[in-house]
């Protein structure tokens, strides 16, 4: 029997990303098992977060956004967010509370400002920032040098460092070549309950959704990395060489979809912003009819950065009488930023497969919540994937080209029904068996009460001097960038 004890979450943004579906899998999960939880964050948007960091299930905190913007004229964003944590980590150290144990994610910064707080700190490493940062010039290799060093440094000053899959951990070793320690893997999982409730079939936000076509389904971050833009070459490829079959019935069934494009969508974010018109512009270039439906309470502001011809939903596209049509009659892409849950849950319960299209994907939690929902999935053939799609039974690994993805999306359309429900059992099963919340929480919790046994390490004096000492370097570096 565990004592309850008190634990705090540092997460930088508290969006609809897979990150933080794991921030929140993993407080709900502490939360069953008797302990005491607390998100801080520096945003925390009620309009674009998941419903139980809003409805009272968990305690969240936001502190460190009032002084240091997002960034400087667009630019300098990590620098802004490494002051931000710096700021959270200073709110979190002068808290009257006391907690047993911090689990910080995303960036490693605040650690050795947080030692001041005198728990035991449990960092989950996603992915090393360090290669995920553009180093196209010298002056950009330049200004991330320190951000690189410090990374390294903080994230050494963990008690305990935890990855999400074996690539990640391999690929942990790789970045940080001077820490001795080798991470340990906690694969995200998902909350069952979540995916099992019905879907609001009442729920006006769906009339814009509802269609006769089958659809093809990608959900991600509007983000350049996540390369959407894979789905929108292959889906087309799959139209046009649908035209040159000769079975009848597989020329209907293709003829018969449309690619929805759903995922996060952050107006505050110019990548965000620009890489949505970038996709409706390459849909259209490609050939393809589409449509942007709007986020719901989207500001006057957000709708202008959407690209042009974007909808609002629920009322648009009705009949005066109100009768059910297909909104997607005439549609071969619906980009829908920013959606709801229970639109996601739609979505996946009526989804024929589920295209993932990032490289080299850490883990990826979309696969998991789809091979769940018995939708089979199509994704490239490295990173977390490999580890969680089994080739040919629960969905297809590819090439990341948009032939190969081309052909395991027609293969999916036009399979017989009873394979591809067999498919998606097979999904279901593997997803109930090895990604459970309750097996989750009952790893993390062994993992966070075995780190509670083990003196805390590091100096909190030595590590918060070379804080200073390396954002000293980085305000030199900014203004030597800034003067060139």
């Amino acid at each position: 029997m565990v004592i309850p004890l008190n634990i705090a979450f540092v997460h930088p943004d508290l969006g609809i990303g897979g990150a933080e579906r794991l921030v929140v899998d993993a407080a709900i999960s502490l939360q069953k098992r008797g302990h005491r939880v607390v998100i801080y964050t520096m945003h925390h948007d009620l309009s674009h977060c998941f419903a139980e960091t809003r409805d009272g299930t968990l305690d969240v905190r936001v502190g460190g956004n009032w002084l240091v913007p997002r960034s400087i004229g667009e630019r300098f964003h990590i620098l802004c967010t490494i002051l931000r944590s710096l700021m959270l980590a200073r709110q979190i150290v002068n808290d009257s509370e006391q907690y047993d144990a911090l689990f910080v994610d995303q960036l490693s910064a605040p650690i050795p400002l947080l030692k001041y707080t005198h728990a035991h700190i449990f960092f989950y490493c996603h992915f090393p920032d360090y290669l995920l940062a553009r180093r196209d010039s010298l002056g950009q290799k330049l200004y991330r040098a320190p951000f690189d060093l410090l990374e390294e440094f903080t994230t050494g000053e963990a008690d305990e460092i935890v990855v999400n899959s074996r690539f990640t951990q391999e690929t942990f070793r790789k970045a940080f070549p001077h820490l001795s320690k080798i991470p340990k893997v906690l694969s995200p999982a998902l909350n069952f309950e979540a995916y099992d409730r019905p879907v609001d079939s009442g729920d006006p936000l769906l009339r814009a959704l509802r269609t006769e076509k089958r659809i093809v389904l990608s959900i991600n971050r509007f983000e350049r990395k996540k390369d959407i833009g894979l789905a929108l070459q292959a889906f087309a490829l799959c139209l046009q060489r649908n035209s040159a079959t000769g079975n009848g019935a597989k020329r209907a069934a293709i003829n018969n979809c449309c690619l929805v494009v759903a995922g996060g969508w952050d107006p505050r974010v110019s990548e965000n912003t620009q890489y949505l018109k970038e996709l409706d512009a390459q849909a259209k270039q490609l050939g393809l009819c589409t449509r942007t439906i709007a986020p719901q309470r989207a500001s006057k502001e957000a709708l202008a950065l959407l690209p042009d011809g974007a909808v609002g939903a629920p009322t648009i596209l009705d009949d005066e009488d109100n009768s059910p049509t297909d909104q997607l009659a005439s549609i071969d892409v619906l980009f829908l930023p920013s959606f709801t849950e229970n639109q996601r849950a739609f979505l996946l319960s009526a989804a024929r497969c589920v295209v993932y299209t990032p490289t080299n994907e850490h883990l990826g939690i979309v696969p998991l919540e789809a091979m769940y929902m018995r939708v089979p999935v199509v994704a490239a053939d490295s990173g977390g994937p490999r580890e969680t799609i089994q080739h040919g039974q629960t969905g297809y690994l590819c090439e990341p080209d948009e032939d190969d993805f081309a052909a395991a999306i027609y293969k999916l359309l036009t399979m017989d029904d009873g394979k591809w429900r067999a498919m998606g059992d097979a999904g279901h099963d593997r997803v109930k068996l090895a990604f459970s919340l309750d097996t989750f929480g009952v790893k993390l919790e062994h993992l966070i009460v075995d780190m509670l046994q083990r003196p805390t390490h590091a100096s909190v004096v030595l590590g918060v001097i070379a804080t200073l000492f390396i954002i000293f370097v980085v305000a030199l570096t900014l203004l030597l960038t800034w003067w060139r």
